[in-house]
């Protein structure tokens, strides 16, 4: 059964560990990979990734890319969406500690902020904006 809009947007804000999928290089698949991401219903989802990454490069030829989270308990749901990028900025430690935050528990925020603000280099911030939806729960099988 296909989620309403409303159960769409607020399984996608919920902190899941998104597969990032875009179309990948002449002769290759789609890249698809986990990423942390940033969605409140009705926005833009954002990622943060390495300036000089694969991910970023692929994104910036495409124009666009999707996200889909999923779970398996207590039903078997999906949702996937997919747009434009609207929006690519340098990161700061704001953005880094904000979806930080998302993921780890409170006492390991500042740690990880500091080490992946030194060691994972120049990051920016990709902006999406959702236009294309897919989404089902499957019930419990």
């Amino acid at each position: 059964m296909a989620l309403s809009r409303a159960e769409r947007e607020q399984f996608l804000a919920e902190p899941r560990v998104a597969a990032l999928s875009v179309a990948g290089e002449p002769g290759r698949a789609p890249l698809t990979v986990p990423i942390w991401y940033q969605y409140a219903p009705g926005g833009d989802a954002w990622i943060l990734t390495g300036r000089d990454s694969r991910k970023h490069r692929l994104i910036g030829a495409a124009g666009r890319f999707s996200l889909m989270v999923d779970r398996i308990e207590p039903s078997i749901r999906y949702v996937s969406v997919e747009g434009p990028v609207v929006d690519t900025t340098p990161a700061t430690v704001g953005l880094l500690r904000e979806i930080s935050a998302r993921y780890l528990p409170a006492e390991k925020v500042d740690g990880y902020v500091d080490y992946a603000w030194e060691a994972h280099g120049d990051q920016i911030v990709i902006r999406m904006r959702p236009e294309r939806w897919v989404s089902s729960d499957l019930g419990s099988l």
